[in-house]
């Protein structure tokens, strides 16, 4: 195992979904609808949610989310997940997202 490898694992992971668009209110809300209890499930702990109260530079004013996980593997691990996987096909082309999981310091 390499020092960055052993790093990752001990950092805290971040799961950051960025909205460029929400398409259809309800294909959204059935996806929150079934995300909800795996993300609780998990241990996935929200940071913030909502709209920015500012951008800067290209930054859009869509609906930002934040959620913190134990390690970085524990987030690519959900994300992964059968039951989340069936979280994004109810949102289908619901929504455009950008996401990305980044390693805490």
């Amino acid at each position: 195992m390499n020092g960055l490898l052993s790093m990752t694992e001990t950092k805290k992971g971040y799961l950051i979904i960025l909205f460029q668009s929400i398409n259809n209110m309800e294909k959204f809300e059935a996806y929150r609808q079934l995300a909800a209890p795996v993300l609780e499930n998990c241990g996935a702990r929200f940071l913030t949610r909502g709209m920015p109260e500012k951008t800067y530079e290209h930054g859009q004013s869509e609906r930002v989310v934040l959620l913190e996980f134990d390690s970085v593997a524990a987030a690519i691990s959900l994300y992964e997940s059968p039951a989340y996987q069936e979280s994004l096909k109810a949102l289908g082309d619901g929504a455009v997202r950008d996401v990305r999981i980044v390693a805490g310091y």
